[in-house]
């Protein structure tokens, strides 16, 4: 089945359209880095021609331990995402943990994220749908592909058909996350925009004892999969030195190798989409 198309402002992406990309940094370390990172993807998708949504967490929620650094919480990030959106003319996603935050969130920003580990969390799930943003939903690493029509049935109780569903991997034994392809056209077959994870599906979740560590060496690999095998939208989290990042420094993509793998997928997609 072809997915609906789904709209965020001027982007539209869904359908047999080419894939959106929604990158940024794991999490809002600063407002310089926010527009470092905004500013140079928008700069190549546009010389691309790739649809762009940014995004950034104010919160991470989900720390390996007490001593993880969660981020600088949502009103100073909000204002930050403000001053992008209008500045920068992109897009904004970000994720929500509790309900009582959808309405402040969505007053600022285009897309709401589901994280994976709440993704079966009702009442968040609709009090996001009700706010009638665009909401992106992580599928958990516990979950078959097939149960994500609960999921979506669960946003479109509320009259809310603006959806995508994000594959970020599927826990394989212990610290180690595996991408079944078969996912992607399984959910497709839900009708909605099918978004692959390129970044988190290369962590190894706890792997390090008190953070998450990844092998990014394998990245390019599981995009040029994903994308042969029609997906809708990529998401990467990136940053220009990974290493130094706060949160998820094993697996965010280096800023400056973005433009290579993202020119490839293009040319996988383009010929997928025709044929």
């Amino acid at each position: 089945m072809i997915p609906r198309i789904v709209k965020c402002g001027n982007i539209e992406f869904g359908g047999n359209l080419p894939f959106v990309l929604i990158a940024g940094p794991c999490i809002a370390e600063s407002r310089e880095l926010l527009f470092e990172i905004a500013g140079k993807v928008k700069e190549i998708t546009q010389r691309l021609g790739i649809p762009y949504i940014f995004k950034s967490s104010f919160d991470k929620a989900n720390r390996s331990s007490i001593n993880g650094y969660r981020g600088p919480g949502m009103d100073k990030a909000l204002g930050w995402f403000s001053e992008l959106k209008k500045e920068l003319n992109l897009p904004v996603l970000t994720d929500v943990h509790d309900k009582d935050q959808c309405k402040e969130v969505a007053s600022v920003v285009d897309v709401l994220q589901i994280p994976a580990f709440l993704c079966r969390q009702t009442d968040l799930i609709q009090a996001a749908a009700e706010t009638n943003r665009v909401i992106h939903v992580k599928k958990g690493q516990f979950l078959s592909p097939w149960e994500v029509k609960n999921i979506i049935e669960k946003v479109e109780s509320c009259g809310n058909s603006n959806l995508c569903i994000t594959e970020r991997g599927t826990s394989f034994g212990y610290n180690n996350l595996v991408v079944d392809q078969r996912s992607f056209p399984v959910i497709r077959g839900f009708g909605v925009p099918v978004i692959f994870d390129g970044t988190h599906s290369a962590q190894l979740p706890g792997g390090m004892g008190t953070q998450t560590g990844g092998m990014r060496e394998f990245i390019p690999n599981q995009v040029r999969a994903a994308v042969a095998n029609g997906i809708d939208g990529l998401f990467m989290e990136v940053h220009p030195t990974p290493e130094k990042g706060l949160s998820d420094p094993a697996t965010m993509y280096p800023l400056d190798k973005i433009e290579e793998l993202l020119a490839l997928a293009q040319k996988i997609d383009l010929l997928v989409k025709r044929g």
